[in-house]
C-alpha cells in the first residue's frame, strides 16, 4: 500500500482520536446496547437500532484510523526548506483581488480548509508544489480559474 503523508501534528491527533474512540465510545457504545437490548422487543426498540448504528459508525472509524496510523509516513516540516513542498506554509495573494491566504500543505487526514489546512492532493496544493517566492501560480478549480502570487514560504 501507499504510504499516507502527514505532519507530526496531525498523526498525533489521529492516535489521540483513535484513543478516545476505542477508550470512551466503544465501551459507552456497548454499555447503551445492553441497556436497550434490556427494553425487550429488539424490532421495534428504537435505542437498540440507533446504538447498533452508532456501533457501526465507530468501529468503521476505528478501522479507518488503525489503517492511516499504520501507512503513515510522518515527515518533520521543520526540518525543510527552499521550494514549496509537503509541510511548508505558503502566504499567496490573489492576483485579482489583493485578498492573501496563507495554507499548510498537508496530508488528506489532517486537511482543514477553515483551518488553512490544505490537502496535497487538492488543485491548489498541486500547484504550488516546487513554486518559490514571487512565482506567479495559475490554478484550475471547480469556480474557474485563479492567479496566485507566493509572498512567502516558511516551515514551521
Amino acid at each position: 500500500m501507499e504510504k499516507i503523508p502527514m505532519t507530526r501534528a496531525g498523526h498525533t491527533a489521529l492516535e489521540t482520536e483513535l484513543k478516545h474512540l476505542k477508550s470512551v465510545e466503544r465501551p459507552a457504545i456497548i454499555k447503551a446496547i445492553a441497556e436497550a437490548r434490556e427494553h425487550g422487543d429488539l424490532s421495534e426498540n428504537a435505542e437498540y437500532h440507533s446504538a447498533k448504528e452508532k456501533q457501526s459508525f465507530i468501529e468503521g472509524r476505528i478501522k479507518e484510523l488503525e489503517g492511516a496510523i499504520s501507512l503513515a509516513d510522518v515527515i518533520d516540516p521543520k526540518k525543510m526548506s527552499g521550494a514549496i513542498k509537503f509541510g511548508a506554509t505558503v502566504t499567496l495573494v490573489d492576483e485579482d483581488t489583493d485578498e492573501e491566504k496563507t495554507y499548510q500543505i498537508v496530508g488528506e487526514y489532517e486537511a482543514n480548509i477553515e483551518k488553512g489546512m490544505l490537502n496535497i492532493k487538492s488543485p491548489i496544493a498541486r500547484a504550488l508544489i516546487g513554486k518559490e517566492e514571487g512565482d506567479s501560480v495559475e490554478v484550475r478549480t471547480p469556480g474557474g480559474d485563479k492567479s496566485y502570487e507566493v509572498l512567502k514560504i516558511v516551515y514551521v
